[in-house]
């Protein structure tokens, strides 16, 4: 697999199918290893705020998630005919997952850890989920109260091939960032919207936006007094580096 680094980004040019068999591999393996699926916004904000930049420092991979991120390094001669979008990563290989692999919920309401459990025992009656926290996580990346000891020694006793984290942006990557040098072995992905999406409690947009890039249009549209200033932001400064960085002909290239 190859990585293009788009505004300071190292972004992993993969598939739905290559991921899946990659991270298979890694849970297999005898180190913790970090995915994040950066969208524009996780880009932008690792390129115009260094503390978050060092926040996602800990990320061995970050994932494309976003179709603007894929039009972007196919300008560089990636090749992908598709992002491999957050939920519907977790959906397609919670819903294949063999049953040697176990899975650890962290984040999200308690209702959407049911709900997602009871969704994907019923798709994959094999699966294995281990465990689950959904209770709040400050931004600092902790856990409240008890829970940050008693969470971090489940994980230790359980050793789950997968921590699925739904805290959102930026909370799932401060946990990451104060965790992952703890956590012995394993995968943890940051997914954040995907556990809502296939709890079902929030919906999705329709395929046809997603390929165009509208995905965040959708969302807006959702949630316009959550999203409306964080969109703005964003987006305006997304499109303002790329612009700064193509003109100086850095925006994007190859890398390992």
């Amino acid at each position: 697999m190859k990585e293009f680094n788009l505004l300071g980004t190292p972004l992993l040019a993969t598939t739905y199918n290559e991921l899946a068999a990659n991270c298979q591999a890694w849970a297999r393996g005898s180190v913790c290893v970090s995915m994040e699926f950066a969208n524009t916004q996780i880009v932008t904000m690792r390129r115009h705020e260094p503390d978050f930049l060092e926040t996602t420092s800990a990320y061995d991979y970050f994932i494309p998630d976003g179709m603007p991120l894929i039009w972007c390094l196919n300008r560089a001669g990636a090749g992908l005919q598709d992002r491999v979008y957050g939920p519907t990563f977790m959906r397609e290989f919670l819903s294949k997952a063999p049953k040697e692999y176990t899975h650890y919920l962290l984040g999200g309401s308690a209702e959407s850890g049911v709900r997602i459990q009871e969704l994907f025992k019923k798709l994959n009656p094999g699966i294995r989920f281990v465990g689950g926290f959904h209770g709040k996580c400050r931004v600092d990346g902790m856990l409240d109260g008890k829970a940050e000891q008693e969470v971090m020694a489940e994980l230790g006793r359980l050793s789950p091939d997968f921590i699925w984290v739904g805290f959102g942006t930026p909370k799932q990557q401060a946990w990451t960032k104060l965790h992952k040098h703890l956590i012995k072995r394993g995968v943890i992905l940051t997914v954040g919207f995907a556990f809502d999406v296939n709890a079902g409690m929030k919906p999705d947009a329709p395929l046809w936006m997603q390929r165009l890039g509208l995905t965040w249009v959708f969302r807006l549209l959702s949630e316009p007094r959550r999203l409306a200033t964080r969109y703005a932001k964003y987006n305006f400064l997304f499109l303002w580096y790329l612009l700064w960085d193509g003109m100086r002909g850095r925006a994007v290239k190859e890398g390992r």
